[in-house]
């Protein structure tokens, strides 16, 4: 595989966003990557679908100027990729910021790229790179801004999904790529009970989850390590729902029986727990 070939300027520092060009015309892909550079973005360019994919699973990019007219499929397919991927497994980033570039300026080819998932279309025939350039400049501050360092809190942890990072009531817990991966997903709904084919498929890509799931014990060892590795002070994670799955947090009743007071009779009435 050759070399990947980044343009930039003497100004590009680590934290330049990237930008890929994906298009068949060279000449087309040649205008574009030097104005970019020369506004202080690095650029990557791919002349098919093929070569955007490879580039993608190769090395990060913030946006990409996806040209609709490739030799080997619709630009399209690629958005189809990119907004697919899983948020836990994948190095893709499903919500990666794609401006189309569309070969007329019908309504129709704008409608049909933003409804197959991409955030903007320019059509070729009216293209003015300020206006392209200005265009990129806001997406990219929308991924900026979304982008900030998440923390999920969820009772005694707090998770940071930047930095893959995990601390139990202010204490680092280190976990291996697997179990923050089942960590991650039980966190984004810690009551509810995940089966264990949904996690066999959602963290380990497992498609037969629902056949293997029930033999094998590669779920049930990583979610008791991580069972171990977070309990704290007699706090229980990663509880085991027999037969059906796991969830993150054991389940608070809101409801308690109302204890009568002397010379009452018990009522067969519930209060909210305080």
């Amino acid at each position: 595989m050759p070399p990947l070939c980044v343009k930039t300027n003497d100004n590009t520092t680590d934290n330049t966003e990237t930008i890929m060009v994906a298009s068949q015309d060279r000449a087309a892909r040649a205008y574009l990557g030097d104005n970019l550079t020369a506004d202080g973005y690095a650029v990557v360019e791919a002349g098919s679908l093929t070569g955007a994919v490879e580039l993608l699973e190769r090395a990060p990019v913030d946006l990409i100027l996806l040209d609709r007219r490739l030799p080997d499929g619709d630009g399209l397919e690629l958005v189809g990729r990119i907004r697919s991927a899983d948020r836990i497994t994948s190095a893709v980033d499903s919500d990666l910021p794609i401006i189309a570039v569309a070969e007329t300026s019908s309504v129709l080819d704008r409608i049909r790229a933003l409804d197959r998932g991409c955030d903007d279309c320019v059509s070729r025939s009216d293209l003015v790179y300020p206006e392209l350039r200005a265009r990129v400049a806001a997406l990219l501050r929308r991924a900026r801004r979304r982008a900030e360092p998440a923390r999920l809190r969820v009772g005694g942890l707090t998770i940071d999904v930047g930095a893959r990072q995990v601390w139990a009531d202010g204490t680092v817990v280190r976990l291996s790529n697997k179990e923050f991966s089942l960590l991650l997903v039980l966190a984004g709904d810690p009551w509810r009970v995940f089966r264990r084919a949904e996690l066999m498929a959602t963290v380990w890509g497992w498609s037969n989850g629902g056949s293997t799931a029930t033999r094998t014990r590669t779920l049930d060892s990583h979610a008791s390590r991580l069972r171990r590795k977070l309990s704290r002070d007699g706090t229980a994670y990663v509880v085991n729902v027999w037969g059906v799955g796991y969830r993150l947090l054991e389940v608070v009743p809101l409801l308690t029986p109302v204890e009568p007071t002397p010379g009452q009779r018990r009522s067969p009435g519930l209060t909210l727990a305080a």
